[in-house]
């Protein structure tokens, strides 16, 4: 519903996060040009080639195991359409035909290298030449015949040394800080992650911290995810088990006794219930019934539960009798026999596990579940066990990543959007063991998702920040966007058969498993190694789409920003048609604000921690369920990642429990919101049912509805940039309350004015 509505929207935050110091100016690094293969090379990189054309079509083959199979199978499908005008994206997946295709060409290449070095150290030694000559000359032979090039070994570890300007965004701690709530968020490279962003826990327990990298995966990024998992049962069998069943006997089936007694019962009650006398069809039937069981009970080879079936029977059909020959009152209900006894049934069940494919995790499928932390009033930490989990409406993998690590991941595909938390959908969380001091290596195990699992770089970020622009902006349309992103896809394709070609001598020889983990490898090195030329390429066509005269024109105008700014517990991107065109976007809200109403909620604990945060992440956070008046209702449309802004008339009055931006561009820079000028329960812009959604800051102005909405996602700083400038409570014992609270804790001033003319009171 919409903010109004969500007047108990009673949200919790940490301070402000320090982004990292912003790197240079983007750099224009031209196109790239295709790798040349070496003779004899050509094979395995056409391999590589036909392998990422057909990995799109291969992909749903692939990674739907376990119970809900089907519809794990079309993930694919189920993705596209979820996301109409996303562009289109070639999987990285690889697919199982390569594998065994690249592994027999790896094995003849092994067969005839040992051939081809033997031929070259012979005629050598034949002339004379020195033992240690001719083995090393045998040695560069053999070198050759694997395609390998010293000079170039040397160029290729040169390429992979860090670049001193391509340093991480945001760095990853050792150690998240511990107890924070919203976590520390960090930017990892690719385009894996929704706005390539994850976000470290470490939460409390008595046993240490607990730590967790939490992040939500792109459906785009959800086949090769998928792929790296093993799921067992998702063959069924069936089994012949003894199981206690309730219901007749066989012998009252047989003989239909309890049809007999029940249509002796109705006939007679239809005639007690309306004062008839005793007909002869209702006296036929009770003697047919009474034919029957006495006949039943006469038997000789009667069980006990037999003899007491006829007896029950026998004692409802002389209350009928005694009816018939008196009258008087009505019957009682009369129930047939039932008893309880072991019967065979056949039953279908997964059938026994069988072990792990080799080079992927063990997983199994569950029903979904959320981290149950809590949140201490007093101290402001979060706390969790490791164990508590409160339950959700879908399904999950549970993930083995080995040597005390786990992940958990709640699939877009298998969790049918009409009936299951639509906002979980693509959550992933990475657990490490008990104790501090995982923070980059939760990073890095991301790998073992077969997900990017690098810092983000300067050229990495402003990849997203275009793709975030070009999302809010919609651009997605644009002339010459898709032939851009078709390009950019290319030289991601080029990359990965220059690396397959570089590499050949080290694929020579492995098992399939491990030579399925080293494609992997190489293509997400790929991805990451060729952003900087894919975002060259992305920029050029976004400055044409945008009327600027090339790229280095948009990089260098006012508004562009490739970096992100901290927003409480996480990043935001900015767009540049906003920070670009600040008095236009001013104009256009003359007089009017965004609001946010807390209801009845307390003011003191929302600036606690010092955000406004989504029911997502406020779930995370440890804050319990029902703070928000529609929380399960956002879950169901996808509003739960966000939080609930409204477009209003400049309040000339104070009203109690409300936060108002006077200034709405402080919050419309953002790249991340969308609008409805109506209430719909901030149904996500992804849904088939997301109608008159808009993005547009001049059209959002113009929302009147009492109930219009704007879904920010996570949440919106209140302690930093994003600080409203004005903060209603309700009774003046509140306001000096609040101002108590900032002054023990330092904050003088909010959105560069002092606090006490930001802080006021309805009464």
């Amino acid at each position: 519903m919409g903010t109004n509505s969500k007047s108990s929207h009673e949200n919790y935050a940490v301070s402000p996060t320090v982004v990292a110091e912003p790197p240079p100016a983007p750099v224009d690094l031209g196109k790239a040009e295709p790798p040349v293969p070496a003779d004899g090379e050509t094979e395995v990189l056409t391999m590589a080639t036909g392998a990422l054309d057909s990995a799109a079509q291969t992909d749903a083959e692939q990674h739907g195991p376990a119970e809900g199979a089907d519809a794990l199978a079309e993930a694919a499908a189920g993705q596209q359409e979820a996301a109409p005008d996303a562009e289109p994206v070639v999987s990285e997946a690889v697919g199982q035909q390569f594998l065994d295709d690249l592994d027999q060409f790896l094995a003849e290449q092994q067969e005839a290298q040992v051939q081809d070095a033997g031929d070259a150290v012979a005629p050598v030694q034949e002339a004379g030449e020195a033992p240690g000559a001719g083995e090393e000359d045998g040695v560069q032979a053999e070198s050759l015949a694997q395609g390998a090039d010293p000079a170039g070994d040397i160029e290729e570890v040169e390429e992979e040394e860090e670049e001193p300007g391509e340093q991480p965004l945001t760095p990853v701690p050792e150690a998240p800080p511990l107890g924070v709530p919203a976590g520390t968020p960090v930017l990892v490279g690719g385009e894996d992650f929704i706005d390539s962003q994850a976000t470290l826990m470490a939460y409390d327990s008595k046993d240490g911290p607990r730590e967790v990298l939490l992040a939500h995966v792109t459906p785009e990024a959800e086949g090769k995810l998928l792929e790296a998992l093993s799921v067992p049962g998702s063959t069924m069998v069936d089994v012949v088990v003894d199981e206690q069943v309730t219901g007749p006997l066989q012998l009252d089936k047989d003989l239909m006794l309890a049809q007999a007694v029940k249509s002796a019962t109705t006939s007679v009650q239809h005639k007690l219930q309306n004062g008839l006398p005793m007909s002869e069809q209702s006296i036929h039937k009770h003697q047919v019934a009474l034919d029957k069981v006495n006949t039943a009970l006469a038997s000789p080879t009667l069980t006990d539960e037999e003899k007491a079936m006829g007896q029950y029977y026998l004692d409802q059909l002389n209350q009928i009798g005694e009816k018939i020959q008196n009258g008087g009152a009505q019957l009682p209900w009369m129930e047939p026999y039932k008893a309880t006894f072991t019967k065979q049934v056949t039953k279908q069940v997964p059938a026994p596990a069988e072990e792990a494919e080799e080079g992927t995790l063990a997983a199994q499928l569950r029903s979904a579940s959320r981290i149950k932390a809590t949140l201490d009033p007093e101290t402001g930490q979060s706390s969790w066990d490791g164990k508590a989990r409160s339950a959700a409406n879908g399904k999950e993998y549970a993930v083995d990543l080995g040597e005390g690590w786990s992940a958990v991941y709640r699939p877009y595909a298998g969790n049918d959007p009409s009936s299951s938390e639509f906002s979980m959908r693509g959550q992933l969380e990475v657990h490490a063991p008990p104790g501090a001091g995982h923070g980059k290596e939760m990073v890095e195990r991301l790998e073992q998702l077969h997900l990017v699992n690098k810092p983000m770089t300067a050229s990495e970020g402003e990849w997203t920040y275009l793709t975030s622009n070009i999302t809010a902006q919609g651009l997605s349309k644009a002339t010459g966007m898709k032939s851009a992103f078709a390009e950019a896809q290319g030289l991601e394709d080029l990359q990965v058969q220059e690396l397959v070609h570089q590499r050949t001598a080290d694929l020579v020889g492995l098992d399939e498993g491990e030579l399925h983990q080293q494609i992997k490898r190489i293509q997400l090195e790929a991805a990451r190694t060729v952003l900087p030329k894919k975002v060259a390429v992305l920029r050029e066509a976004v400055a044409k789409a945008t009327g600027f005269a090339d790229g280095q024109a948009l990089a260098s105008s006012a508004g562009y920003d490739p970096v992100p700014s901290a927003s409480g517990g996480w990043l935001t991107w900015s767009r540049f048609d906003v920070t670009g065109n600040t008095a236009e976007i001013k104009e256009a809200f003359k007089g009017k604000s965004l609001t946010h109403s807390i209801g009845s909620g307390n003011m003191l604990k929302v600036f606690g921690t010092g955000v406004l945060a989504s029911t997502e992440k406020r779930a995370v956070m440890g804050i319990g369920s029902g703070v928000g008046m529609s929380e399960q209702a956002d879950k169901g449309t996808g509003g739960a990642n966000s939080v609930f802004l409204r477009v209003a008339k400049t309040p000339s009055s104070n009203f109690g429990g409300q936060l108002i931006w006077d200034d709405p561009s402080v919050l419309m820079r953002r790249a991340d919101y969308y609008a409805y000028d109506g209430d719909k329960y901030g149904v996500s812009p992804d849904k088939k049912s997301a109608h008159g959604l808009t993005r547009n800051p001049l059209k959002i102005a113009t929302h009147t509805a009492s109930n219009n909405e704007i879904m920010f996602r996570d949440g919106v700083d209140l302690l930093g940039a994003e600080a409203p400038s004005r903060i209603v409570c309700g009774p003046a014992s509140e306001r000096t309350a609040l101002l108590e609270s900032f002054k023990s804790r330092g904050i003088t001033h909010l959105g560069g004015k002092p606090v006490e003319e930001v802080v006021q009171s309805a009464y």
